[in-house]
């Protein structure tokens, strides 16, 4: 789905795809990409590859002529996005990422929105790998994973999987961030220029749910070390984070209740099953914000 280099003009979306070693995920995202309603003369794809160990030239095979394939040296999706931003040839920038499955009028339904809006958080689907039959951690995961809708409208931030914005406002806030959690991180920068964030649920893609105890923990790990370097050096940070470890230690006893009523789950078993593994997770989550918070002299 390459654009001609004749047709620039015509463009009005560049799709920004950070990958690494994902390349069935991949492919899977790119054919729905070239299933868009919208008219495939007024979009590019962009895959930025961040040194796969499968190699450029395995990427490049499976891409096709689908997309335009960049390489970004310096690892991390942050520097990938922006490797990508920085080459797009469109006006408007869309970033998912390459295990998430766009809906068919995921770039109509941006189009319409960065119409009146500068940046666009939209709706993330979670999908079990045995539709109507979660694991426990995805059963945990349909309920509590990619709720774009609450990090905006009470973080203030959204995810940059599922994510457009303006180029030119993209450009006035710059780049994200390496380690830190880039998405809240960059967010925080765009508020602080005066930039609103919409949620738009109309503008949706579905991303596989965690399956399994070993990548659920992976996450958030992740998240954890990428929240604490973001917040370690501002005023009162670590004094922060360990309040915060507390709070998220004592969460579940409320958020059982969200589980109890999750239409997202209509089977009383998998809603026991996302609680098991709501009480692990967060007490998990809390002694490793404690272990990073008491090693910090290494990070």
């Amino acid at each position: 789905m390459a654009v001609n280099q004749e047709c620039t003009s015509q463009l009005k979306i560049s799709v920004v795809i950070p990958h690494f070693d994902d390349l069935k995920n991949l492919d899977q995202c790119l054919h729905m990409l070239g299933a868009q309603t919208l008219s495939q003369k007024s979009f590019e794809v962009l895959v930025i590859d961040n040194n796969s160990k499968c190699t450029l030239e395995r990427v490049r095979e499976v891409v096709n002529n689908r997309a335009i394939v960049l390489l970004a040296e310096e690892q991390g999706a942050g520097p990938a996005r922006n490797v990508g931003a920085a080459a797009a040839r469109a006006p408007l920038l869309a970033f998912i990422d390459s295990d998430c499955r766009p809906a068919p009028d995921w770039l109509s339904r941006i189009l319409k929105a960065l119409q009146t809006h500068s940046i666009v958080g939209g709706r993330v689907i979670t999908e079990c790998e045995v539709p109507g039959h979660p694991s426990p951690v995805e059963a945990f995961e349909a309920v509590f994973a990619f709720r774009f809708d609450k990090y905006i409208r009470q973080k203030g931030f959204t995810g940059s999987g599922n994510m457009a914005v303006k180029k030119e406002v993209f450009e006035d806030v710059g780049g994200f961030r390496k380690a830190v959690s880039e998405d809240v991180d960059w967010s925080h920068r765009a508020l602080a220029k005066n930039y609103k964030i919409v949620f738009d649920p109309s503008v949706v893609v579905g991303h596989p749910a965690r399956r399994n105890w070993q990548e659920l923990r992976k996450k958030f790990e992740r998240l954890s070390r990428e929240g604490y370097l973001l917040i370690k050096d501002k005023p009162r940070g670590r004094l922060k984070w360990f309040v915060r470890s507390f709070a998220v230690l004592l969460s579940p006893l409320v958020h059982v209740l969200r589980v109890l009523a999750a239409p997202e789950l209509p089977r009383l078993a998998d809603r026991l099953a996302a609680i098991r593994i709501l009480f692990a997770i967060r007490t998990y989550r809390f002694f490793e914000m404690n272990r990073l918070l008491f090693m910090r002299r290494t990070l």
